[in-house]
């Protein structure tokens, strides 16, 4: 039986598709032998004909509505359709990419009205996550304790970015609606590079459509989301697209924070602040506030912590015991355990050995969520303990609303994750991408979310990664803004994390926006 410890929201495994470990991060599951399966894409399977993709080519589907926001009626627009990629040498379309565009009423100048394109991770995720999640102008509805109960509806959301920016969340290749137009041609989509071309031109031909070019631009990345959106920062600054902010939420742009040591290092803090949740760290440190234990975490982490696993064997005797002391202090596990592992603990370990003695384990997604940990003597979790199996209810809120509010009827399957993709390829060290985006663009404003609870994409990983970004010594005082949330992996469904996140996003896009009109 799950136990909530005094939190009230789950997110769902699939939601970004991660596998756990870094180094099976971006793996993709074999293609499935049964093409006939309705559920299923097979990207191995060639055809004389293009595929039919309902809607593909036809005028998008237009609908009109209303928001309250802040006693104030905003009318808007949502247009749901596809964009046409086409082949760069051939102009041979070869897939199309589903997007729903949110679009405020009234506005005479779009020069002065932001647009900013969103997406989900995996990669192989659709955007329903952001689109029902987050900060468009409809959000599932919860229950107090974060779930959905049938029947599965959506709400207004006063929380929505529709205030300040235009919203265009984009399902990519085989993800969503989204399809190429034959199942061979998905692998020219299905690999890092390949697909932040395919997001460029899709940006490309949006600002054609909907004369979108001298609006200010922004990108939110959720998860490997952000790996795209770092990509798509310099891809669009190399092609003559400027970019005005980046939102990265829940971060994954860079292998290198969690490579040899650094992996444990990075890791700590998120450990820390799991075990302080759960009443596990030293009397000292459990008085912290939660930003207060972080920031005791990151530096015990980055010094002490490290200077240990660098020096190994050459430590003394009393070295050792004092930083095996401190670390049972801050990650709450046996000194015993501690010394076994020599000092090293990954995240499954930890997940598993936290609250072993009460015959639970903890969430990957969301490390607060404690249930029953079957196997007693188990190494690694079975399963993520966090994930709620809420996906049901984000599909069943998501396919009501776009078939009934939006009149959208295309009769194919929303792949939700992994469904519609095969193997994906490269490498997903795109900090370069958006290094290189700064030094040519010194308009260019940066906005990272994290979650404490995240053990999917640890914060500490992230701090690593932007104390190394090789930006100006005034971008990183001026143009880079970090948020922190009592949140796991997905941090907008919570509730009060959603709140104060939605206050630092408002506080991003005026900074961003300040001397435009």
């Amino acid at each position: 039986m799950t136990r909530w410890r005094q939190f009230y929201w789950l997110a769902p495994a699939l939601a970004l598709g991660l596998i756990t470990g870094a180094a099976a991060q971006f793996r993709r599951p074999t293609p499935n032998p049964h093409p006939n399966d309705w559920f299923r894409y097979e990207p191995n399977v060639k055809v004389n004909r293009p595929v039919v993709i309902w809607g593909a080519g036809e005028p998008p589907v237009v609908t009109h509505h209303s928001i309250q926001i802040n006693g104030q009626t905003l009318n808007y627009t949502a247009t749901v359709g596809f964009i046409p990629i086409k082949n760069a040498t051939t102009q041979v379309v070869e897939g199309y990419l589903n997007y729903t565009y949110y679009a405020k009423d009234g506005v005479s100048n779009l020069q002065n009205r932001a647009i900013t394109y969103l997406y989900n991770g995996g990669p192989g995720s659709g955007s329903i996550w952001l689109h029902l999640g987050s900060y468009a102008p409809v959000k599932i509805k919860l229950e107090p304790n974060g779930l959905s109960k049938p029947p599965y509806t959506v709400v207004p959301n006063p929380d929505t970015l529709l205030d300040q920016s235009d919203l265009c969340f984009i399902n990519a290749m085989g993800t969503g609606w989204s399809r190429p137009t034959k199942p061979e041609n998905g692998a020219d989509f299905w690999g890092v590079e390949n697909d932040i071309a395919a997001f460029g031109e899709f940006i490309r031909s949006f600002n054609n459509v909907y004369d979108r070019w001298n609006s200010p631009l922004f990108l939110y990345g959720e998860s490997y989301g952000t790996t795209r959106s770092a990509g798509l920062a310099g891809y669009l600054t190399d092609h003559d697209i400027p970019v005005t902010g980046v939102i990265l939420q829940s971060t994954i742009i860079s292998s290198a924070s969690h490579a040899g040591p650094l992996r444990y290092v990075n890791a700590l803090p998120t450990q820390a602040m799991t075990a302080w949740y759960h009443h596990k760290v030293s009397p000292n440190l459990q008085k912290l506030t939660a930003d207060q234990m972080s920031k005791a975490a990151i530096n015990f982490a980055s010094h002490e912590y490290m200077q240990a696993l660098y020096d190994g064997a050459n430590m003394t005797p009393a070295q050792r015991t004092k930083v095996l002391n401190d670390l049972h202090d801050f990650i709450g596990l046996p000194v015993s355990f501690l010394d076994q592992n020599n000092l090293r603990i990954d995240l499954g370990q930890f997940s598993t050995e936290l609250l072993r003695g009460q015959h639970e384990m903890t969430g990957r997604l969301d490390s607060r969520f404690a249930g029953y940990l079957p196997d007693g003597g188990a190494q690694r979790t079975p399963f993520d303990i966090s994930d709620a199996n809420i996906e049901n209810s984000f599909l069943t809120a998501f396919e009501n609303y776009m078939r009934h509010d939006l009149n959208w009827k295309d009769p194919d399957i929303y792949y939700v994750l992994g469904g519609g993709i095969g193997r994906w390829s490269g490498e997903y060290n795109t900090v370069t991408n958006l290094e290189d985006a700064f030094d040519r663009n010194s308009d260019l404003k940066l906005f990272v979310a994290m979650g404490y609870y995240d053990f999917a994409t640890v914060y500490g990983a992230v701090e690593w990664m932007l104390s190394h970004m090789k930006v100006s010594p005034q971008a990183r005082a001026n143009d880079i803004m970090t948020g922190h949330y009592q949140s796991g992996h997905m941090i907008y469904i919570d509730t009060k994390a959603s709140i104060k996140m939605r206050n630092d996003l408002r506080t991003f896009y005026q900074k961003a926006l300040a001397g435009r009109p």
